[in-house]
C-alpha cells in the first residue's frame, strides 16, 4: 500500500493536482470503468442544487432506512472526520476501509491524474459496491452535469433548488447554472425538482434527454395545518406528517421534493406512512441552522450563498431573541460575500470577522470591504484573528439574553463546533 495512514493518502492527493477542482468524466469515468466494469447492482439517486442538498439527502437515508433498505450515502464537504462523507447504513467508513479502497483507486488509475473530490467519489463508489447495498443516494459535489458523481447513471435525480453559487465554474445566471444541474438527469427516468423558481434550462434539458421532470407547486406540494402538515401529488397523498426535526419552513420543501421522488420510485422502493413519519423525525444534518449552548445560545448555519442567507435570515427572525444578535463570520474568496453579507443585515446587530485558512479563504481586508460595501457601519465590524477569539468575544457581546450567529462556510462551523466542545 502506497500509504499507511487516511491521512497520508489525503494529503497525497492534495499534491496531485494544482487545482482543488477539475470538472470533467472522462478521466474518472475511465478509472471506475477499471474499478468496477458492470453496472452497480443497487438502486442509486443523485441529489443536486444549489441549496437543501444535505437535508434532502437526510430525509432520504433516514426514510430509507426505517423503511427497512440498506442505504449508502456520499456527501461533502465534511465538518470534522474525512469519514463523515461515505456512510454505509449509518456509520461512517473507517479509516482502514477508506485506505483500502485508496489503495485500489491508485491501481487502477495508473497514469490518471484524479483530484482529491474525485479519488473520495471513487472511494465511496467501490466501498458501496463491495457493501452489496439496496439504495445508494450520491450528492453532487459541484454543479452536476461535469460533477465526478455523475459517472453514475442514476435511476432518479432530485434538483432541490437553483440559484447563484460557484458562478466562476457554473455560470454567472440561474439559466446557465441550471443547465449544470440538469445533467444529472438521464432519459426515461424521473427527475424532481422542488425548488421555487424552476429556470427554463432545466426543462429544455429535461425534453432533450427524455427525463420525466416533476415540478414544486405543479405537479406536487404541501400545506400546513393543525396537525402537522399534508403532502400531495397528482396521484397520492400523505397526510397528518410530523414537522421535521430540521428547523425552517423550508425544510418542507426538501421535504415534500423527496417525498415526490421516492413517489417515483414506489415499486422498486415501497415506503410506507410509519417509515416516512419516522424518517422525517430522524433526518439530522449538523450545521444546518443547528443550536449549541445556551445564555448566549450559539448557532451554526453553513450558509454561504445569498439562497442559503435568506433561509437563515427567514429563521432568526422566526426565533425570539430579547437582545442583540452577533456574527462570528468569515468566507471564503470565490463567494458572493457582499450579496451574503446584504442579505443578513437587517437580522445582524455586531459582525466579528476573522479569516479562514487555507488558499481559498477571503483575507481580513477583504471581508471588512464588503461588509462595508454592504452597508455595515464600520463601528459594527470588530476584526480577530481566529474563531477561538471571535467567538469568545461574540458570546460576551451577546450576554444572556442575545445570541451568537457562526456562518458563512462548512470550515467556520467545524471549527466552532470543535472548539465548543462538541
Amino acid at each position: 500500500m502506497r500509504f499507511s495512514t487516511l491521512n497520508e493518502w489525503l494529503d497525497w492527493q492534495l499534491t496531485l493536482n494544482p487545482t482543488e477542482i477539475r470538472l470533467g468524466l472522462d478521466r474518472v469515468g475511465a478509472v471506475w470503468q477499471e474499478l468496477h466494469p458492470s453496472p452497480l447492482s443497487s438502486r442509486v439517486i443523485t441529489v443536486g442544487g444549489t441549496n437543501g442538498k444535505g437535508s434532502s439527502v437526510a430525509f432520504l437515508r433516514e426514510i430509507l432506512t426505517a423503511a427497512g433498505y440498506r442505504v449508502g450515502c456520499y456527501t461533502s464537504p465534511h465538518l470534522y472526520r474525512y469519514n463523515e462523507r461515505i456512510l454505509i447504513d449509518g456509520v461512517e467508513a473507517s479509516d482502514e476501509l477508506i485506505c483500502q479502497a485508496f489503495e485500489q483507486i491508485d491501481q487502477a488509475r495508473q497514469e490518471t491524474p484524479l483530484t482529491y473530490f474525485e479519488f473520495g467519489t471513487l472511494a465511496a463508489l467501490w466501498l458501496f459496491s463491495e457493501a452489496q447495498l439496496d439504495v445508494i443516494l450520491l450528492e453532487v459535489g459541484l454543479g452536476g452535469r461535469l460533477d465526478a458523481v455523475n459517472i453514475i447513471d442514476a435511476d432518479a435525480a432530485l434538483i432541490t433548488t437553483v440559484d447563484l453559487d460557484h458562478t466562476d465554474w457554473l455560470g454567472d445566471n440561474r439559466e446557465a447554472i441550471g443547465y449544470e444541474k440538469a445533467g444529472i438527469m438521464r432519459p426515461d427516468r424521473p427527475t424532481v425538482f422542488a425548488g421555487e423558481q424552476l429556470p427554463d434550462s432545466v426543462v429544455e434539458h429535461a425534453e432533450k434527454v427524455g427525463s420525466r421532470l416533476y415540478v414544486a407547486e405543479r405537479d406536487f406540494g404541501f400545506s400546513v395545518g393543525e396537525q402537522g402538515w399534508n403532502w400531495w401529488s397528482e396521484t397520492s397523498n400523505r397526510r397528518s406528517l410530523p414537522l421535521p426535526t430540521l428547523r425552517g419552513h423550508f425544510q418542507l420543501r426538501n421535504a415534500s421534493g423527496v417525498l415526490m421522488l421516492l413517489d417515483q420510485m414506489k415499486d422498486s422502493l415501497p415506503v410506507d406512512q410509519q417509515s416516512v413519519r419516522a424518517g422525517l423525525l430522524a433526518a439530522k444534518v449538523a450545521g444546518r441552522f443547528e443550536v449549541l449552548g445556551k445564555e448566549p445560545v450559539v448557532l451554526l448555519d453553513v450558509a454561504h450563498n445569498p439562497e442559503a442567507a435568506r433561509s437563515l435570515r427567514g429563521n432568526l427572525k422566526d426565533m425570539f431573541c430579547a437582545g442583540d444578535t452577533v456574527a462570528v463570520f468569515s468566507m471564503l474568496a470565490d463567494k458572493d460575500i457582499t450579496r451574503v453579507v446584504a442579505t443578513m443585515m437587517e437580522v445582524i446587530d455586531r459582525w466579528h470577522i476573522f479569516p479562514l485558512e487555507g488558499e481559498r479563504a477571503a483575507a481580513m481586508d477583504r471581508l471588512e470591504q464588503c461588509l462595508v460595501e454592504a452597508g455595515v457601519a464600520a463601528k459594527r465590524i470588530n476584526r480577530f484573528t481566529d474563531s477561538a477569539t471571535a467567538l469568545t468575544a461574540a458570546q460576551e457581546v451577546a450576554g444572556s439574553e442575545g445570541r451568537v450567529v457562526a456562518f458563512g462556510s462548512f470550515y467556520l462551523v467545524g471549527m466552532i463546533k470543535s472548539e465548543m466542545g462538541f
